[in-house]
């Protein structure tokens, strides 16, 4: 393994990635670091043999199923892999390969692996199938979508089906919305962005999210209602705007509604929203209680209120929570302005450790993980994979932080409690 980690990880050995990518033909090893480089280095080398061994791994039994369905996953970007390195995240460069053949060396044993019951398997061949576009085995994506008891299968199913351009993709993500599984539901909403979908149908899809779905699911649905043409949101956001009105939005997607609509410029929409703008969903309904508090009753909103139970998940001098980052030293960190949007708007920054990041890069691949650090040229995740990703900032199209567990104080506390709050943590320099 260590062997194995010297050759692919950080420059690499180069001209040992063939006998590393050779190892898949043995049964005598077990390390999962070892068996996921030995795929990632069967993918580099790009060998006929490589992918021929690659489906062969995929078929033994012996092994666990993540790493069957790893090596199908790999399969499935043979033709055209991610510029990033699959186990360690370093840019490798741009590869091209013939999709034509490696269809035709897998397609024959996609039914069988769909019909495997390991549902790891079943995933890696639904992102085969979506990336390799083999629309022959939608009818059977469509049935393990509609039947299957893992919901990890449902949502793979789910969105190969929309990579495919499903004719029944319409029903599909309907259902997917109702779905009692939220992975199953957040696969729906990520699919709307990608999909030429009618108004009609784009209403009827987005209202049960807004009736049963959890908060984190309607914030994800309005950043892709936001990216949407105005032509197909307008209806739906104009109802969106009358269910805030009526009190029917819960007051944590209220922030995310009011700068979805915002950016559509619609000068309709933003005008039915200037009532609920006044509501006080944004740090610009709070400038005023940037300066003037007191530092002893902001402490006791810390400390004490049991509205807001910020010690419940922050801890300073050694007591407190451990669900985000400790406060300690937290105004040579950030300023005023930054502690108030922390506050109002807490999904706009992520402490290292705390929050989660969703990365779209240039070549279409998405990359979703754990924010461990943050530098001027790179982030590195923490993803399913074993080790660390580290990713260059120069690779990175689009990056969404995911929506924060901290509720936003502006529906909590009061501006007074507020303006003492942020004159309390704003004296936390530390030593």
């Amino acid at each position: 393994t260590e062997a194995a980690r010297a050759i692919n990880d950080d420059w690499s050995i180069e001209e040992a990635l063939p006998a590393l990518a050779d190892l898949l033909k043995e049964d005598r090893f077990t390390s999962a670091p070892l068996l996921r480089r030995a795929i990632n280095a069967a993918l580099r080398t790009g060998r006929d043999e490589d992918l021929e061994n690659l489906i062969a791994f995929a078929h033994r039994t012996s092994l666990p199923g993540t790493l069957r369905g790893e090596a199908l996953a790999t399969i499935g970007t043979w033709a055209s892999p991610s510029v990033l390195d699959r186990v360690d995240g370093r840019y490798r460069g741009e590869i091209k390969r013939d999709s034509i053949k490696v269809i035709k060396k897998i397609e024959n044993d996609i039914p069988l692996f769909l019909s495997d019951n390991d549902p790891d398997l079943i995933i890696g061949t639904s992102k085969v199938i979506s990336a390799l576009g083999i629309s022959s085995q939608a009818g059977t994506l469509n049935e393990l979508f509609q039947k299957h008891s893992s919901a990890s299968v449902r949502a793979a199913a789910l969105e190969a089906l929309g990579s495919l351009e499903y004719p029944g993709i319409h029903m599909a993500m309907e259902k997917g919305m109702n779905d009692p599984d939220q992975e199953v539901r957040a696969t729906a909403v990520e699919l709307i962005g990608n999909l030429d979908l009618p108004a009609e149908a784009l209403t009827a899809i987005v209202e049960p999210l807004f009736k049963k779905g959890s908060v984190r699911e309607q914030q994800s649905m309005l950043r892709v209602l936001g990216a949407l043409p105005l032509d197909k949101t307008e209806a739906v956001f104009g109802e969106l705007i009358s269910m805030a009105q009526n009190k029917r939005i819960d007051p944590g997607a209220m922030l995310d509604l009011i700068e979805a609509v915002e950016d559509t410029e619609s000068k309709i929409l933003n005008t039915k929203l200037a009532s609920i703008k006044k509501g006080g969903y944004t740090v610009e309904s709070f400038r005023e209680t940037l300066y003037g508090g007191s530092w002893w009753p902001g402490a006791t909103v810390f400390k004490n209120n049991t509205a807001a139970q910020c010690v419940r998940c922050h801890a300073l001098d050694g007591a407190g929570g451990k669900v985000g980052p400790p406060l300690d030293g937290i105004a040579n960190i950030l300023s005023r302005e930054q502690l108030l949007e922390s506050l109002i708007e807490p999904g706009a920054r992520l402490a290292p450790g705390y929050g989660s990041v969703k990365l779209t890069m240039k070549d279409g691949q998405i990359i979703r993980g754990l924010l461990m650090e943050e530098h001027e040229r790179e982030l590195i995740l923490r993803t399913s994979e074993a080790e660390p990703m580290e990713i260059p900032l120069s690779r990175i199209a689009k990056r969404e932080n995911m929506p924060s567990a901290m509720p936003a104080m502006g529906q909590v506390l009061s501006k007074r409690e507020i303006r003492n709050l942020v004159e309390f943590l704003s004296s936390l320099k530390g030593d």
